[in-house]
């Protein structure tokens, strides 16, 4: 059998029905893998279920940006992953598929579990070298071992700043809050990072929301980053089909006027992960999780229109004949 017989790939919806990749400069790619989850799985169908969601949004037209990234992207559908044959293959397969997508397009990921963000950060480290890293979460990942596995999706950002993927000074955790011990909790603090819990949150939104924007801003800087987005960093009231819920978390809008202050960085790509269909109700989910891909990729849409637009404006270097 090949890799992809033991996919968990659906592939009959293309995200805001874009079609299939082939040269548009915006891509979503699915990683339909949750072998690595400690509570409840089903991540693997995460992908599937943010695209059917995505389908609402019509014509795609931003109220903030003011575009759609629709006519700039594509949809590369699943990666094709050896389920059934360990983490470390699987990583494999991700590195493997992602590195030449992210050579040719700025990609968003759908998971699939948090391990999922180990290999498209190698990808994406080789392609740009140390990056910052914006992770959006309720847990901090940072954890020694995973339940007696060396590696898994509660270890990947210990493992990214051991590794040298990313920049520990240039890391921002922004809405911990679930249990665990205080050497994990506080792992990216004390090699240099910044970390904004969900408690710091509570009661801001808008422009109380500011100051933490321009912490983060100057602390990333221009530096080539990453975006990562744990769908759990939000409340379980917005956001239940998840396999390791925190209540306390944040609000869709607080998460909205975040992720749109921030696409202004500079971002190399993004994954949204642990949306767990199964656990949903009345596809909130889903929903929230296709308005925060859509939000990102109509940010970038922004840019490529503008570059266009100064490319058109810019006067012409040649001389009359």
């Amino acid at each position: 059998m090949g890799v992809g017989d033991f996919a968990y790939a659906s592939n009959g919806n293309r995200f805001m029905g874009a079609p299939v990749l082939q040269d548009h400069p915006l891509a979503v790619v699915g990683v339909p893998f949750d072998g690595a989850v400690t509570h409840r799985s089903g991540a693997r169908f995460g992908p599937q279920d943010i695209r059917r969601a995505s389908l609402m949004l019509c014509d795609g037209i931003h109220p903030w940006f003011d575009v759609s990234p629709l006519g700039w992207l594509g949809d590369a559908l699943d990666l094709r992953l050896p389920n059934a044959s360990g983490l470390d293959a699987v990583r494999r397969a991700i590195e493997a598929q992602a590195a030449p997508l992210m050579a040719r397009h700025h990609c968003v990921f759908l998971g699939g579990d948090h391990s999922i963000t180990l290999p498209l950060l190698r990808a994406a480290q080789a392609r740009h070298g140390p990056l910052a890293l914006l992770h959006f979460d309720a847990h901090c990942d940072t954890w020694e071992d995973h339940f007696g596995e060396p590696s898994g999706h509660g270890t990947w950002t210990r493992e990214a700043i051991e590794q040298g993927l990313v920049v520990a000074t240039q890391t921002v955790q922004i809405g911990l809050r679930s249990s665990g011990d205080r050497a994990a909790r506080d792992f990216v603090q004390q090699q240099g990072g910044q970390i904004v819990t969900a408690r710091a949150l509570r009661g801001l939104d808008g422009p109380g929301l500011q100051p933490v924007i321009d912490a983060v801003r100057h602390r990333i800087g221009r530096t080539p980053c990453y975006l990562t987005l744990d769908i759990d960093c939000l409340d379980p009231a917005f956001a239940p089909g998840t396999g390791t819920p925190e209540p306390g978390g944040l609000s869709s809008t607080q998460l909205l006027t975040l992720l749109e202050a921030f696409t202004d960085l500079n971002l190399v790509g993004m994954d949204c992960v642990e949306v767990a269909p199964a656990y949903d109700h009345a596809e909130l989910t889903s929903q929230v999780a296709a308005n925060l891909v859509w939000t990102y990729l109509s940010a970038q849409a922004r840019r490529l229109v503008q570059a266009r637009q100064n490319a058109a404006d810019r006067p012409s270097t040649g001389t009359a004949s």
